[in-house]
């Protein structure tokens, strides 16, 4: 028995996946929206037959249907880093929860132009966008899509937009506090790179802490959020006997930082204390590492709140400012003052 013509890519539709998976275009349907009412066996054959034919559900044919393409966008920049795809995670389980896909571009650079051609494909597909930290220098170079629902994590657009995001500023007195309370007579920072929204945060943060306390401000040593950079400072503190407490604007940079100092005989925290900023991975390091936690899943559901309010209420403009708390977790690499 010759068996049917597979169809070509892009005419293929559910009711040939149907006819291939021997069930009702119905099912099929609740499959593809990913409904658990149909019995396990009975979805893989389904998926299976729309892996086969090449099977892409019509957004637009779901969009007239329901009104909506219940589907979301997200712009981000670097999204592979550490923060990013964590608040990510966040944002598809909590759109999961309300029946909404996630379409996702990472711009190959923060540029207003790329931006704006990410703004430009996913405005003709979902129904809302979430922008994450832009990290563009320029942020009045980068004009939002006007008319769609969108909130964004990065404060600069918030007289425009609804904004979520960590308090830096809090964190980051959080972070220097703990350790001129431990006697140290000043902190030196390890700050990440220029172009870092969130990395200007921290280090104006940490500097007027200091000025507030009477205490000195060293010069800055800066680092481009990556271990290979915070051994780089850290190679050149070490070497400073002085240098009894250090704050890490990311662990990462702390995790290359507390190697070097590793390698040039300064104990931590016997010699120098060491305090980073996000709680990754941060209670595998040794020592331990005291660390600022961001609450990265509470990002991505306010995010996610933000924006069903806007879709609720379209007619509502929100500008809110929405500020995640930080939590300061004391470990091992945090000690008193010699």
């Amino acid at each position: 028995m010759i068996p049917d013509p597979v169809p070509p890519r892009g005419s293929v539709s559910m009711g040939d996946v149907a006819k291939l998976a021997g069930v009702s275009a119905q099912t099929v349907s609740r499959v593809a929206r990913g409904e658990a009412s149909v019995r396990p066996e009975t979805a893989e054959r389904v998926r299976r037959a729309m892996l086969q034919l090449s099977y892409v559900p019509n957004r637009a044919a779901r969009a007239l249907r329901y009104g909506a393409f219940r589907t979301i966008g997200v712009v981000g920049h670097r999204i592979a880093r550490t923060g990013e795809a964590h608040i990510i995670e966040a944002i598809i389980t909590a759109l999961r929860a309300v029946d909404y896909e996630v379409m996702l571009i990472d711009t190959p650079t923060s540029s207003a132009e790329h931006l704006v051609e990410a703004f430009s494909k996913l405005g003709r597909s979902v129904d809302g966008m979430v922008v994450l930290r832009l990290e563009t220098p320029v942020p009045a170079q980068v004009a939002l899509p006007p008319g769609m629902p969108i909130v964004v994590g990065d404060f600069r657009f918030a007289d425009s937009h609804t904004a979520v995001g960590t308090d830096q500023a809090g964190g980051t007195r959080q972070a220097v506090e703990h350790l001129l309370g431990l006697g140290h007579r000043t902190v030196h920072h390890v700050s990440g790179p220029t172009t870092s929204v969130q990395a200007a945060a921290r280090e104006r943060a940490w500097a007027a802490c200091l000025a507030r306390a009477d205490r000195p401000v060293p010069e800055v040593l800066r680092g481009d959020w990556t271990p290979r950079s915070g051994y780089a400072a850290g190679q050149l503190l070490a070497a400073d006997p002085d240098v009894t407490a250090v704050f890490c604007a990311n662990d990462e940079m702390a995790l290359g930082l507390l190697r070097a100092f590793h390698e040039a005989g300064r104990r931590v925290p016997d010699e120098v204390s060491v305090v980073g900023f996000d709680d990754i991975m941060a209670e595998w390091l040794w020592p331990p590492l005291t660390t600022i936690a961001q609450d990265f899943a509470a990002i991505g559901r306010e995010l996610v709140s933000a924006l069903m309010g806007q879709l609720a209420e379209p007619e509502r403009a929100s500008t809110e400012r929405v500020l995640v708390s930080t939590r300061l977790v004391v470990r091992r690499s945090t000690g008193p003052a010699r």
